[in-house]
This record gives C-alpha cells, structure tokens and sequence, in this order.
C-alpha cells in the first residue's frame, strides 16, 4: 500500500496535518524531506525563534537543555511554534496535559473562576479545595487528601507524612524506623527529599548531602525488599507502579503485591507515586488499579489541574490521623483557582467511557508500533500501558527524537538516553496516533546514520 493511500482516512486532521501526508511527485520521503506543516494563522510574534532563544540565554538560569522551539499556541493535540509551524505532540507537557491544549470545560473553569476567586491561602476555608478532595476521595483508596503545588511536593509530604506516622505509632520510642525504600531507576523529585529518593546518580551528586536513609534495590526484586522491609527500620516504601522517568517499566502484581504485604507486617507504610502514571495515563483511573493493590499513600501532580500547578498527597485515615495543624502546609496549596481547573479535569478523565477510550487506544498504538517499528533491527522492545509507552532502542534516542521534531512530531526520551518515551493528550485520535507512527517509521534511519557514525 502507498504512503498517501495509507492515510486517505485523515479528514479529521487539520489542513496542515493532512497536506503534510499529501506526496510530492508521488514519493515517500525520509524525515529529513517532510514537509513543513504551517500554522494557517500568522505569528502575532515580533521576534523569531532564534530571537527568543537567544534571549532565554541571556536571562534565565541555564538548568534545561531545551529543544530548540519556541512553542506559542495548542489546540487539541497540536501545537504551533512563533512562525506558525504545526507539532503533532505526542510529550503532553511531559504527561501534563492529559485533554490536549484548549480544552473548553478546562477552558470554561479558568476562565469563570478568575474572576470568582484566585487565592486566599490556606488560613481559610475555599470551596474548590473541599469539592475536589470529595471526589478525590470518592474516586480512590484514600480517606483524605493534602494538597500542595507539585510532583516533588508532594513526594516531600509523604516523607514527611510516613515518618511523624511512625512517631505516632510509637510516642514513647526513641528509635523509630525513619529510613527509607526506593528503587533503581526511579524519580519521584528535584527537591532535597524527594531528591534523596530519586536513584540516578547525576540528579543527586551535584547537591550532595542530600537526605541520608534511603536504600535503592532493584525494582522488581521481590526478595531484597521483603528482607529490608523486615529489618524494623523502614518508614516507608516508595514506588512507582509504572516508571516513566526509568524507562517505562511497569512492575509485576506479584512485586506490588509483595510490598504490600510485606510493609502491612512490619508496619512500615506503602507509598505509590503516580505523578506521571496515574489519572487515566494507563486506562485504568489509577496506575495501581491494574494490579488490585493498594497503597496508604498515593502522590499525584502533573495531569491533575491540566497545566497549572498542583500536587496532592492522597492517605488513608490512619496516616491522617498522625498529623496535627501546623506539621506540614503551604501557602499557595489548593487554592480556589486551581482546584476548580482540577475539577474539570478529575470529572472528564475519571468517566469510564473515556477510561475505555484511553485503553482502547494504547492497545491500538502499541499494536500499531510493534507492526511498523517492531521489526527494525534498532527497536529492541516497544513497553507500557495505555497511553505511556516506552519504545527501547539499542543506541542513543536523541538522534531520533530530533528528527521527530524537525518532521512535526514531538516525542521524549527517558531511561539512560536509549528509550523513547510517548505520553500523549489523552484525547489524542486514532488517525493522530497513526501519522505519529509514520513519522517514526520515515525517521528511523537516522539511528542508522548514528550508529554508523
């Protein structure tokens, strides 16, 4: 079947999109000769991307090394550079905006509650705050819910939490498990705690010393945890049921389920990070769900107020109970504004038909992968659940990702540079994830260049 005849199916694709599948002189080209997809409306943009970027150099602290696009717009799953040039994005903000760009009941939310009520702190009560811990707690595990403004945040009220939950166990001991689990591979933060948490060498040495008590075991190892778990000294076990920072490693029900069991019986508590897995990311509400196993704390963050800043520590009433006022809290935390926008957002993801969706989805995509990409000799697996997945090659992803970006497709890396990471909006459409996969397939010999190179 020819390229063009591929994807005559695209009449839901906007103009750009569909003019880029469009054949020059009837042939396919490679990523390198991919049309440039326009914008239809002119930048309202003064300066040019160099401009712009040259201007980042000048005045910005130097802690990202940025693709180099200067974004401007979205809408749905596209997005628009200063020049007007279309992305296909496929990176969600790093799974951050799980409804794509505009959506209008996000929309709807801000906008209307701007000019209700912003901040107030948390010196007083907000309805927003109380509303959206209702339906967090109705929709999870948990008895109740403290906000905050991020992943890492959040990471850092669970440390907090698992560590006054064994002094509240134990108000008479002086020696308290205070030490920590986590795994190889894993992040749960940029902050000192959760910092300490997160394994890979080069995010921590720099800002050494961090946090002390904190083990990294290999993630799967069922009989290394269980044996530390059982040594008295372990606070709380951190993990997340599926790592996208690591590489899109999902854990087995047996590991989760072994943690689980495992910290019920030395009474250490169990906390699953889900700040990229969860909220709908895996077709299932929560990462954990698959599993049937449980946590005592859940954090969240990145999807959850679709791109304004919000995290959240989810407990069950027993870790609640050990925390009085004034132990942990924050000034901008749950505020009126973004807890409106996170309503939004809890009450589309969490129906079970766009769960459905999101499902029926990543069982399309990966099949998809695994039949265009699967059989190049660079592709070694293609992994995941649902809408995060990881593709793992046998060189460097860089070169690749690059390419992606200059053909119109935005996409990450993840794990030691060699793994490709695909976090879509969840809305993303059948015929999206199918450009996006051609894209990839005209792309890929420039691993070839690579690895020759």
């Amino acid at each position: 079947m020819s390229c063009s005849a591929l994807f005559t199916f695209n009449t839901s694709l906007s103009p750009a999109l569909h003019r880029s599948l469009t054949l020059k002189h009837s042939k396919c080209y490679a990523c390198v000769n991919v049309e440039t997809r326009t914008h239809q409306k002119p930048s309202v943009h003064a300066k040019t991307s160099e401009e712009i970027i040259a201007d980042e150099k000048k005045f910005i602290v130097g802690t990202y090394a940025r693709a180099p696009v200067v974004l401007s717009s979205g809408k749905g799953c596209k997005l628009y550079d200063v020049e007007g040039r279309e992305y296909l994005d496929l990176t969600s903000g790093i799974a951050v905006s799980a409804l794509g760009h505009g959506d209008p009941d996000w929309v709807r939310a801000v906008t209307q509650h701007a000019d209700v009520l912003t901040h107030v702190s948390n010196i007083y009560y907000s309805v927003p705050q109380v509303e959206l811990a209702k339906r967090l707690v109705a929709v999870s595990f948990a008895d109740r819910v403290f906000f905050c403004n991020s992943g890492t945040e959040a990471n850092e009220a669970a440390i907090k939490f698992s560590r006054k939950y064994q002094r509240f166990l134990r108000p008479d001991d002086t020696n308290v498990p205070v030490e920590f689990i986590a795994f190889k591979n894993c992040f749960h933060g940029r902050t000192m705690g959760a910092l300490a948490l997160t394994s890979k060498e080069h995010y921590r040495s720099p800002f050494e010393p961090v946090m002390p008590g904190v083990t990294f075991l290999e993630y799967g190892n069922v009989q290394a945890a269980v044996e530390m778990i059982r040594s008295g000294k372990i606070a709380a076990v951190f993990v997340e049921p599926i790592q996208g920072e690591g590489g899109v490693y999902s854990a087995t029900k047996e590991f989760l389920q072994s943690l689980r069991t495992a910290c019920d019986d030395a009474g250490c508590l169990l906390v699953f990070d889900e700040v990229q897995c969860g909220l709908g990311r895996t077709g299932y509400l929560w990462a954990h769900e698959a599993y049937g196993v449980f946590p005592d704390i859940m954090t969240l963050a990145k999807p959850l107020a679709g791109g304004l800043p919000i995290g959240a520590a989810l407990v069950t009433e027993r870790v609640a109970k050990a925390m009085n006022p004034g132990e942990h809290g924050s000034t901008f935390a749950g505020s009126p504004f973004v807890c409106n926008a996170a309503i939004a957002i809890l009450d589309k993801i969490s129906n079970p038909n766009f769960l459905a969706s999101v499902s029926e989805k990543g069982h399309y995509f990966k099949e998809l992968l695994a039949k265009k990409l699967g059989g190049n000799s660079h592709v070694k697996e293609i992994r995941g659940l649902g809408l995060i997945i990881g593709i793992e090659l046998d060189a460097s992803a860089s070169p690749f990702v690059d390419a992606c970006r200059k053909s119109g497709l935005l996409i990450l890396t993840s794990g030691k540079g060699n793994v490709v990471r695909i976090v879509p909006p969840l809305i993303v459409s059948k015929q999206e994830l199918e450009l996006a996969v051609k894209i990839m397939v005209d792309c890929l010999p420039v691993l070839d260049e690579a690895s020759s190179k």
